[in-house]
């Protein structure tokens, strides 16, 4: 019989004495047969304490940012494999077994599924679906889940061999937002295969505010104009859209003060978002009522985060 390969579970905890019990919980009671090992790097001490109360190696993390514990976790773990998993998810009892199978059978360096958020009250639940909408999710597949099981751009999450990521030298500490992106990016620069199992569905609890999910996109939006800076011409339709709406809703505010049709580009945007709603309400109910204001809130933090937000060396 063949040996099966340890597998090593990295996850960075900062702030997440609460979603830390259930995530640690689900990785657990994993089925996969062979050897797992749990590595989490804690960035504060509530998130130590919650999670030494499970059978899990705790690693600090001073400087306090997600690549920095990714590394750490690495640095400190034993697998043949490197299973990444946020703090605030929820795998499937058979992830690692599949993230496994992949990683033998398709040839590829990275290997990961879809994020499938899942809220609870009805903010969570409105952004959940604005998330997942491909109005919000603007065609990536991690999150839409369309089409079949194949190399992506990214994925949600990351599974690797020990030797991928000693190659390509860990993730890139600069980005605090978009490391799993960069890393990605790096491995298909080289040739390397990241596969999407729309199969593997992983849940995530999305931020509980507008407030929060602006903060949120801003972020993303402020780190991805970091990534275009450091690889130019990396940017995709979908990225550039969300620089263009916030572009063209302030254009527009200040054009028809003294040509009234300009304001048709609101009016149009509106119409969209409204659609989107609409859309969700059969899977949605009374949440639906929330998507339109999620949807605003991610294109224009994305955009103004992109425009605006500030980063260093970016």
């Amino acid at each position: 019989m063949t040996e099966l390969l340890r597998v090593s579970v990295i996850v960075a905890a900062a702030q997440a004495s609460q979603s830390l019990p259930t995530c640690l919980g689900a990785i657990l009671e994993q089925d996969y047969a062979g050897d797992v090992e749990v590595v989490v790097a804690a960035a504060d001490d509530e998130s130590r304490d919650s999670a030494s109360a499970f059978n899990v190696l705790v690693v600090d993390n001073p400087k306090g940012t997600t690549p920095a514990g990714l590394n750490s976790a690495i640095r400190a773990s034993r697998g043949d494999i490197i299973v990444r998993v946020d703090s605030n998810s929820i795998v499937p009892p058979d992830y690692i077994t599949a993230v496994v199978g992949l990683l033998a059978t398709t040839s590829a360096q990275v290997v990961g599924g879809m994020q499938v958020p899942v809220g609870r009250t009805f903010w969570e639940k409105a952004i959940a679906k604005a998330m997942q909408s491909p109005v919000g999710a603007g065609g990536a597949r991690y999150r839409t889940g369309a089409g079949t099981a194949g190399p992506v751009d990214t994925v949600y999450l990351g599974s690797f061999e020990r030797s991928t990521i000693e190659e390509f030298g860990g993730f890139d500490e600069t980005f605090l937002r978009n490391q799993d992106y960069e890393l990605n990016f790096r491995v298909r620069a080289a040739g390397g295969i990241v596969w999407l199992d729309p199969a593997l569905r992983v849940s995530y609890r999305p931020r509980p505010s507008l407030a929060a999910l602006a903060s949120q996109y801003f972020q993303y939006g402020q780190w991805k104009r970091f990534f275009a800076a450091r690889y130019p011409n990396s940017l995709r339709p979908r990225q550039v859209a969300p620089v263009l709406l916030v572009l063209g809703m302030a254009a527009s505010t200040i054009v028809g003060a003294f040509w009234s049709p300009a304001f048709l580009i609101p009016l149009l945007y509106a119409v969209l978002l409204l659609i989107a709603g609409a859309v969700a309400v059969p899977s949605s109910g009374a949440a639906s009522l929330g998507v339109p204001p999620a949807l605003l809130t991610i294109h224009l933090a994305w955009g103004a985060g992109f425009l605006f937000g500030h980063t260093n060396g970016a």
